[in-house]
């Protein structure tokens, strides 16, 4: 998925003379920390909701309350691997979406996109979920993939989790079998270490449990 089709409607941008008071009530509303700001249309910055704690005289425009503001945000182009990563690095509950020619075209929230990932992709795919651990030179998706086909099935997607201060990684494959006792077997053999697994209705009702508790938490 590309950044612009991540857009939402919901949240609409502020302008430079609207007031941190108001910036505060639409944060609360749209339930996010940061607005995207814009001047004669043109995209200024982001506005987060602890600088405006921070500065006080809520009354006053943004334009008198703050001279400079962080400009984040990803280019319509831009995968939603990039958009995730932006927006981690910087730490926005939302980044606002540029054309190449650094047009404001709209904005994405974390709780969008997690919304969009949680009902697209094999997430939502029946299958049973198992996490590896391996040290980072042992790593091959050829051999994984390998291991997974030799007991007829799938690998649907997978995610590799590292730390800067070790040298092993985590792989999880998300399998399209609920039954993974064969294959849990089979990386045994070939000396994988297993960290977690989940099938049957075990996994079902985990996922379903996780899933609830993630929405019930975005919209609190």
């Amino acid at each position: 998925m590309r950044a612009v089709t991540l857009i939402t409607d919901e949240i609409p941008p502020l302008m430079h003379s609207d007031s941190g008071e108001k910036a505060l009530n639409w944060m609360e509303e749209f339930k996010v920390s940061h607005l995207p700001v814009l001047k004669n249309g043109n995209f200024v910055g982001v506005i987060s909701e602890s600088d405006l704690l921070d500065q006080g005289n809520p009354e006053w425009t943004l334009d008198k309350l703050f001279q400079h503001l962080p400009r984040p945000y990803a280019y319509e182009g831009d995968h939603i691997y990039q958009v995730l990563a932006q927006m981690a690095e910087h730490k926005l509950s939302l980044i606002p979406i540029l054309d190449k020619d650094e047009k404001y075209l709209g904005c994405t929230s974390v709780h969008h996109l997690l919304t969009l990932i949680a009902n697209t992709g094999s997430i939502k795919e029946n299958g049973g979920i198992l996490v590896l651990e391996m040290a980072r030179i042992d790593y091959s998706m050829a051999e994984i993939a390998q291991i997974v086909e030799g007991n007829d099935a799938k690998i649907l997607s997978s995610y590799i989790m590292s730390s800067p201060d070790s040298t092993n990684i985590e792989v999880t494959l998300k399998i399209n079998t609920v039954e993974l006792d064969r294959i849990i077997r089979s990386f045994e053999r070939y000396e994988y270490i297993i960290k977690a697994s989940f099938q049957k209705s075990q996994y079902a009702e985990d996922l379903k449990f996780r899933y609830d508790a993630l929405m019930n938490y975005l919209n609190f």
